[in-house]
């Protein structure tokens, strides 16, 4: 049984799903979304499989499991996988790189459907809960909240409630957690774990920082996708924020980039599960301070990250046009020069700026694509 602290923020409880599957079901918005998203069967056939879904996990398979394999065979060329320990996996804490709001946790389930026969759960900001049927459908599919619209007075108390519920998933009930390397994703594709992050998971203890995370099984994980569908509207967001420093996006902006990131053309995904690093964990220095402590825990998690990214030729090639460094020009030949250049002016030409500046937006692009290759070069370097 879940502690009732955490019910403003945890997953919805199996008995408090029918009541939650019926105000779903009654929810226009929700029946629109429903009929896009399952052009070919009539909602009410959704609607039954809703009400027969007895858990979450039974609801995700049942409709979340069979769109997402949809999704993959309609819009990517498949998904591969690595995994070093299949069974730490089972209880871990996956900490990834943040490429796309809905699927880079979407992905992630079917993985663990298919490889241990369980789900994540599943982070979300509350920022992202802009309509009253996604908050209620994201608590459906297993997700808890991170309350990041909370005061700063409110914030200390908030985050430590957080940091409690995922011990208490990964301790005492042996669930798998998802969790983003930092706040956002990271548009420029330079993935980086937030130092405040990992401060935040530590919080539930008043251990020593390295005793409190290696208790939480951290697996650092790299997805890696051959196309981002989201890439020309992340290079638009930079050019906004130049133009105007004070430019904040609006929820419109957020529902527009889950359905591009979710109907978009991805190509190849790959999703890599390390080991849990408690071991690196223990080998820091002891006597070093806690921000120390914590940057070195950082240091650790992007290096794992870095290291097992999967590349495409896009990667490659446009790492060549970002840095005039050819080192990689056996990895895509000159017909894939072609189609590349043709996707790199489409997307930008995508890019709907009364003043859009074509050389901003295509270096952007180009960064989002070879930023993961410099990184990569740089923990093998530092090895």
């Amino acid at each position: 049984m879940i502690p009732a602290e955490f019910d403003e923020i945890r997953p919805y409880n199996p008995e408090e799903l029918p009541q939650i599957f019926e105000e779903l079901i009654a929810d226009p918005e929700f029946q629109a979304v429903i009929g896009q998203a399952f052009k070919d069967i009539p909602f009410e056939y959704v609607a039954a499989q809703m009400r027969a879904s007895k858990d979450n996990v039974a609801f995700q398979r049942a409709l979340i499991y069979p769109f997402i394999q949809g999704v993959l065979k309609k819009l990517s060329s498949g998904l591969t996988v690595s995994i070093e320990n299949k069974e730490n996996m089972a209880k871990s804490l996956c900490i990834s790189n943040h490429r796309d709001i809905i699927m880079d946790s979407a992905f992630l389930c079917i993985v663990f459907i298919e490889n241990v026969g369980n789900t994540v759960e599943i982070a979300i900001g509350d920022n992202l809960l802009i309509r009253p049927w996604i908050k209620k459908l994201v608590r459906v599919n297993r997700s808890f909240i991170v309350q990041r619209s909370a005061s700063i007075r409110e914030m200390l108390a908030s985050s430590k409630r957080l940091s409690s519920y995922m011990h208490h998933a990964i301790t005492e009930r042996q669930q798998p957690i998802w969790l983003a390397q930092r706040e956002g994703r990271a548009k420029d594709s330079n993935d980086r774990t937030q130092e405040g992050l990992i401060k935040m998971l530590s919080m539930y203890s008043g251990d020593d920082i390295i005793d409190a995370l290696k208790v939480l099984n951290i697996a650092p994980t790299t997805i890696s996708y051959e196309f981002d569908p989201c890439d020309y509207l992340k290079a638009k967001e930079f050019q906004q924020k130049r133009d105007n420093p004070e430019w904040k996006k609006a929820p419109q902006d957020d529902l527009i980039n889950m359905k591009t990131g979710m109907f978009g053309y991805k190509g190849g995904i790959h999703y890599h599960i390390a080991d849990c690093i408690n071991d690196e964990i223990d080998a820091i220095d002891r006597s070093l301070g806690k921000n120390e402590k914590t940057a070195a825990v950082a240091r650790i998690i992007d290096k794992h990250i870095h290291k097992n990214y999967k590349f495409w030729p896009i990667n490659y090639y446009f790492y060549e046009l970002l840095t005039g460094d050819a080192r990689f020009a056996d990895k895509y030949t000159a017909e894939d020069k072609a189609k590349l250049d043709a996707y790199l002016q489409g997307q930008i030409e995508k890019v709907d700026l009364p003043e859009r500046d074509d050389e901003f937006c295509r270096t952007k692009i180009l960064e989002m694509y070879a930023n993961p290759v410099i990184n990569y070069l740089k923990a093998c370097e530092n090895e």
